[in-house]
């Protein structure tokens, strides 16, 4: 299995694509910048796009797919012209887009206070970006918001800044991805097959 992963410090901190390459035994790459959007990833003026677009040229079984933190609700229409065009890259290179549907900032954090919403509202709207942009361009969507949500209360998820991912978190992340990708690839072997 081959899987390429496109984003920012969501997906590199604690080297969350070695977690997806252990749990998976997948060969894994990414493409990823502290703070970037996933338009940037079509930009083939910057060294990321670039990268990414030749990348796009080969083979990959699923590619992931991850935007800025807080992006599929500031940024709503870019993020879906984002997600449509990356999705039909990966389509037309044989592969499986899969949305990595981030979670809201730390309760009670400042980045969320920033947000002027709630943990819940910013939980919600994250989710349903995702899972709209998904539907849309037939992606899979693995919700790591979604444990995040569930596990907030009891698992240290988030680093001292309230919205990067602490180690458990960014473990936390590559299970769910790895969940998401390993079931949809045993349907897909059991077809074959």
């Amino acid at each position: 299995m081959r899987i390429l992963m496109l984003g920012n410090s969501f997906t590199f901190f604690h080297d969350m694509p070695d977690m997806v390459r252990e749990i998976t035994g997948a060969h894994v790459e990414s493409h990823t910048r502290g703070g970037a959007y996933l338009s940037e990833q079509l930009d083939a003026d910057t060294d990321m796009g670039a990268a990414t677009l030749k990348s796009l040229e080969e083979h990959w079984d699923y590619v992931v797919l991850q935007e800025y933190s807080n992006g599929p609700i500031t940024r709503r229409d870019a993020f879906f012209s984002s997600v449509r065009g990356l999705c039909e890259k990966i389509r037309a290179c044989g592969g499986v887009p899969v949305l990595y549907a981030t979670w809201a900032y730390e309760k009670g954090g400042p980045k969320l206070q920033a947000m002027g919403c709630t943990y819940e509202e910013m939980a919600a709207g994250l989710r349903e970006a995702y899972h709209a942009a998904a539907e849309e361009n037939g992606a899979l969507v693995a919700d790591v918001g979604d444990r995040f949500l569930e596990m907030a209360d009891t698992l240290a998820l988030y680093e001292e800044d309230s919205y990067h991912p602490s180690a458990c978190g960014s473990r936390l992340a590559a299970q769910t991805l790895a969940d998401v990708m390993l079931a949809d690839w045993a349907k897909r072997v059991e077809t074959d097959s």
